[in-house]
């Protein structure tokens, strides 16, 4: 792949997260088995507490809005009944977020609850966020460059704060002038892209999104961002078509930024 020289407009650099700065498989191999495996006994130890509670709240009522859907989990009220009751209304909460996440949903009330539970998970040093050995060097570079550097991920702002706080690099949030997440769009839609440029304060073409996602890459063209795919170990193949139209780099190392003089 080599050197990918990086257009002379750009003055900021859009960033996803996974298959682009840090491994799917941390994704799909930590983060969320840490879910699968431990919101019972989450439940259970922060059940009394006020922000638990409204997770759950929020999670009944997406359970109230799938109930047409096939194999949904509703999730019953609490009577105040005992050890017994409290024990089924839990189990129903788990199931529940078992299917979502069986069917990779991406809802509000899931998320917000994933997030509560990674963020407890990050601070108890359960889980550190996994980051690509190039990232950290080459985003210092780009900085001291003048570059402005942000991220865009579909995961939450919260959630993108924890893995980059609790790092395998260390607390490396310094190194971000922003965060994105699908409140401001959906990321295969060009309009979220033009909402981060204004947001940033610049033209879109003066922007670079760096994706593993071919369709994330082309919501952000048809904006008139730039754009470069991002091969990684783990991420999805692409086909021989988007391997000659796309700007491809398999190393943050490789994007070469022109002088600023």
């Amino acid at each position: 792949m080599g050197v990918l020289p990086v257009p002379a407009e750009v003055r900021a650099i859009l960033l996803d997260i996974e298959g682009t700065t840090t491994p799917i498989a941390f994704v799909q191999e930590t983060l969320f088995p840490y879910i699968k495996d431990n919101v019972k006994e989450y439940l259970r130890a922060h059940w009394e507490e006020e922000e638990c509670q409204r997770d759950v709240g929020l999670l009944r009522k997406q359970a109230q809005e799938d109930s047409s859907l096939d194999g949904a989990v509703p999730i019953p009220l609490e009577s105040g009944s005992g050890e017994e009751e409290l024990e089924r209304v839990i189990q129903a909460v788990v199931d529940n977020v078992h299917w979502q996440m069986s069917l990779d949903r991406k809802t509000t009330a899931l998320k917000q609850l994933q997030g509560h539970m990674w963020r407890a998970a990050y601070a108890t040093g359960h889980v550190k966020g996994e980051i690509f050995e190039d990232v950290v060097p080459a985003i210092r570079k780009w900085r001291e460059a003048g570059m402005k550097v942000y991220i865009y991920s579909s995961g939450s702002v919260e959630a993108q704060k924890l893995l980059f706080g609790y790092s395998t690099e260390g607390d490396i949030l310094e190194l971000f002038d922003g965060h994105f997440d699908t409140k401001i769009g959906p990321k295969v839609e060009s309009e979220s892209y033009r909402r981060i440029a204004a947001s940033i304060g610049c033209a879109t073409n003066n922007i670079l999104f760096l994706t593993d996602v071919p369709r994330e890459a082309n919501a952000a063209e048809e904006a008139d961002t730039h754009v470069a795919v991002v091969i990684r170990p783990g991420n999805a193949g692409l086909t021989d078509d988007e391997k000659s139209y796309y700007s491809l780099i398999s190393s943050f190392n490789e994007l070469f930024l022109p002088s600023s003089t």
